[in-house]
């Protein structure tokens, strides 16, 4: 994958399309971590699949592809819940409150994720520098180092912010 993403950054048009083709699936899947609607998660797939094509010059090869590619996946996951959250705000769904459903109360899971994504969009507003550590280590499940090196901070001030990150967040999610 490293090589394929390398060929692809260095502009071979049919390595490109090999590697979006390849990625795919796992970024469906990655992207279904953080949206709990399939659709959802599909949409976000789309703009990474996007991004990763337009901007792929831009890795480096500093970290490894997948490294890159989580961050893709986050960011173009949090603007999608961002934007599904405006547009529902914008118009409010003509449904009769008897048959309104609480997505998080319909399932654990999906309920889980929306509040996660509650608690990063409130994290982002009033504590910006700590929203990165927390998703590249609890949600992207990277390890330690890759977090520090992705971030651009010493390991010890990595631990710190996610610390405060996990302190921040923990009574937003038990609250719901």
């Amino acid at each position: 994958m490293e090589d394929l993403a390398r060929r692809a950054a260095a502009g071979d048009s049919a390595a490109l399309d090999r590697l979006l083709t390849e990625i795919r699936p796992e970024v469906v899947r990655r992207c279904a971590r953080f949206l709990p609607c399939r659709e959802d998660a599909e949409e976000a797939a789309q703009d990474v699949l996007l991004q990763v094509a337009r901007h792929l010059t831009a890795f480096e090869g500093r970290s490894r592809f997948g490294t890159w590619l989580y961050t893709v996946v986050a960011n173009c996951c949090r603007q999608k819940y961002r934007e599904l959250k405006r547009r529902a705000a914008e118009q409010p769904a003509a449904i009769e409150p008897s048959h309104a459903v609480d997505p998080r109360t319909t399932s654990v899971i999906a309920g889980s994720r929306v509040d996660l994504l509650e608690a990063l969009d409130r994290l982002e507003r009033e504590h910006p520098h700590l929203v990165a550590p927390l998703v590249y280590r609890d949600i992207c499940q990277l390890d330690y180092a890759e977090v520090a090196e992705r971030v651009g901070i010493p390991l010890g001030t990595l631990k710190s912010r996610l610390h405060e990150a996990r302190k921040q967040v923990r009574p937003w999610l038990s609250a719901t």
